[in-house]
């Protein structure tokens, strides 16, 4: 891990104090200067880090870009942890790339967030249109791992998890309205589709991948007219009371820790 992931995620860890340098250095193990030329990685990414003599360098709470170490610092304590979690600016699908990824033998919990996806879709290949302010994740499943993998059973546990999530951490109360579209006061605010893969020949289940795509603090006036009328998002525009990291988190920890055998 670079050392600018290192100090990243000991920022998002401690956003509410002060962290001076050379404790991260120490924590990092490397020299003061390393830390200081990581601080000035994260801000050319676009980080707000506050510095304050003789206390240190702490994220500002108006900070908001998601990230593996802003996800995993927000992950519930004692929780039973993912695999890898990789995050992009932009994919066509979160689902297409944590396919390729079971496909490839990925262990069970590894997830996919991106930002925007291109080309997000939900059941039936319907179109899932996918802007910033919305947050697209997929999560890698292995069967070994869940107490139950009747296809009816996963999608309602899903769509449980993250009503779960939404409702603890911003008091929202979506519900399930169809298979596995997740509303609130008439309007979507989340879609979910679960696939699999199976060997051909024994017809036995390798992986599912949960897709969720929320919207999260959506922009609902930029969506194509038809998507508009029938969608909303958690918070308007900018005005979201819990981060988009410890939103992600809390799905993840809602879905990977609520499986008695995992």
């Amino acid at each position: 891990m670079s050392t600018a992931k290192k100090v990243l995620f000991i920022l998002e860890s401690n956003k509410e104090v002060y962290t001076s340098g050379e404790e991260m250095a120490v924590q990092c193990g490397v020299s003061r200067n390393a830390v200081w030329k990581a601080i000035k990685e994260l801000r050319g990414r676009g980080y707000l880090i506050e510095a304050a003599s003789n206390k240190g360098y702490r994220l500002s709470c108006d900070n908001d870009i998601i990230s593996g170490e802003g996800i995993k610092a927000c992950l519930p304590a004692g929780g039973k942890s993912p695999g890898e979690i990789l995050v992009f600016d932009s994919l066509t699908s979160t689902s297409d790339k944590a396919k390729e990824l079971a496909i490839k033998g990925a262990p069970h919990g590894t997830v996919v967030v991106a930002a925007s996806q291109t080309l997000g879709r939900g059941r039936k290949d319907h179109s899932f249109f996918s802007p910033e302010g919305g947050l697209y994740m997929s999560i890698v499943l292995r069967p070994e791992y869940l107490h139950s993998t009747d296809s009816g059973e996963l999608i309602s546990f899903t769509g449980k998890a993250v009503i779960s999530a939404i409702s603890e951490l911003t008091g929202i109360e979506p519900y399930v309205d169809g298979i596995n579209d997740l509303y609130v006061d008439g309007k979507k605010v989340c879609g979910i589709l679960l696939e699999s893969g199976s060997e051909f020949d024994s017809g036995t289940l390798q992986w599912i991948v949960a897709g969720i795509g929320i919207n999260f603090d959506s922009d609902i006036n930029s969506f194509p007219k038809d998507v508009k009328e029938r969608a909303s998002s958690l918070f308007p525009r900018g005005e979201a009371t819990v981060s988009k990291n410890a939103m992600i988190a809390g799905v993840i920890g809602k879905i990977l820790n609520c499986q008695p055998n995992s």
